[in-house]
């Protein structure tokens, strides 16, 4: 199936106006196209390098120069690009949403970003992220604001429950989510300390969990009080990194005897941070700190993760499955083989596949 420049162009255009429509106009929708298209042909955020992959006749310091003032001028509302996302997803409603942060240093500039994703199958869908102008956790306000957020834009009726690591918990946090009935799954500190209705006293939680063996789970069947909030506990014990056994405790809502089997899915979300990274759009190669100008950046990968993800769960569930190796993982991930095989086609021109690699960002 030919994917030429003219051919590509009118089609993406097409797809993505069908996304757009009354936002953008069409000079930013065709530069949007170049920019997506050329990201997945050379696999970074460099300008440099965006700007010698773009399907057009001008020179690249034309096209250069085109990037840094759509990074410059442009307005690109994260709601817009959420809603896109959104639209894409296999499902719309009962979403495990995952909440994760991610940095990285450019010279002297930590690179923060909270993240709100969507867990599936062994993936996150990147759905909506706040930058954060500092080194280290995020606070409570800026978790709840993203939450609210969502709830705002999709409706908490779409929720099934959120999932979030260690620094994710304060009573603020807890409370904001209690109040508005949202599961959750969050891993605590084996120190923490919780009251016990039933010794009536303040304790480690660990010690409702020291009599696990390794393999073992255990959900405590009496409500503890968290950083002054009613919740419940569950854990498991394995052998850590180290050799040696370690405690998983889990806090939540409701339904604790589901709190290991729900965390398990939090690691998703690294999954999606190494593709953005390393394994395949390499955002640490940008040496934009501007803010603003990340955001946009950021969106646009996003935009091009998910396509990636969505053509390369395809080829594995209808075309040909992905080889599992002896040690049980697969020999590239789902997104690689989804960003292989969409890089090839707009690369040479030439799609191997019997449809159009653009109906995966269509939600027609």
């Amino acid at each position: 199936m030919n994917t030429s420049p003219s051919s590509k162009d009118t089609t993406l255009i097409s797809v993505l106006q069908g996304h757009f429509r009354g936002e953008f106009n069409l000079a930013r929708v065709r530069l949007i196209c170049l920019f997506l298209t050329a990201l997945i042909k050379v696999r970074t955020i460099n300008y440099d390098k965006l700007a010698s992959a773009f399907d057009t006749p001008v020179a690249k310091s034309s096209s250069y120069r085109r990037i840094q003032r759509f990074m410059k001028e442009f307005t690109f509302p994260m709601e817009v690009v959420s809603s896109l996302i959104f639209k894409l997803l296999p499902s719309q409603s009962d979403l495990v949403l995952v909440l994760d942060r991610t940095n990285w240093k450019f010279g002297s500039k930590n690179i923060n970003i909270l993240m709100l994703g969507v867990s599936y199958k062994n993936i996150a869908f990147p759905l909506m992220f706040k930058m954060l102008d500092k080194r280290g956790t995020s606070d409570m306000k800026e978790r709840i604001h993203l939450v609210k957020q969502y709830i705002k834009w999709f409706g908490l009726h779409t929720v099934d429950c959120l999932l979030a690591d260690r620094e994710f918990v304060g009573d603020d946090w807890l409370h904001f989510l209690n109040d508005n009935s949202i599961r959750y799954y969050i891993r605590i500190r084996n120190n923490f300390k919780v009251f016990s209705y039933q010794k009536n006293e303040y304790i480690k939680a660990r010690w409702l969990f020291d009599h696990l063996k390794v393999g073992e789970l255990y959900h405590y069947p009496k409500l503890v009080k968290l950083h002054g909030q009613e919740c419940y506990l569950s854990g498991s014990k394995a052998i850590g990194k180290d050799g040696k056994p370690e405690l998983l405790l889990i806090v939540s809502f409701n339904k604790p005897e589901q709190g290991v089997a729900y965390y398990k899915q939090r690691w998703q979300i690294e999954t999606l941070f190494r593709g953005m990274k390393s394994s395949g759009f390499n955002i640490k190669d940008t040496h934009v700190t501007d803010l603003e100008r990340l955001e946009k950046l950021f969106s646009l990968v996003m935009i091009a993760f998910v396509w990636c993800y969505k053509l390369g769960d395809y080829i594995d569930e209808y075309i040909k499955k992905i080889r599992i190796k002896k040690h049980g993982r697969r020999a590239v991930s789902v997104f690689k083989c989804g960003l292989d095989c969409l890089s090839k086609a707009l690369l040479t021109g030439y799609n191997s596949l019997s449809f159009s690699v653009y109906k995966f960002l269509s939600c027609t």
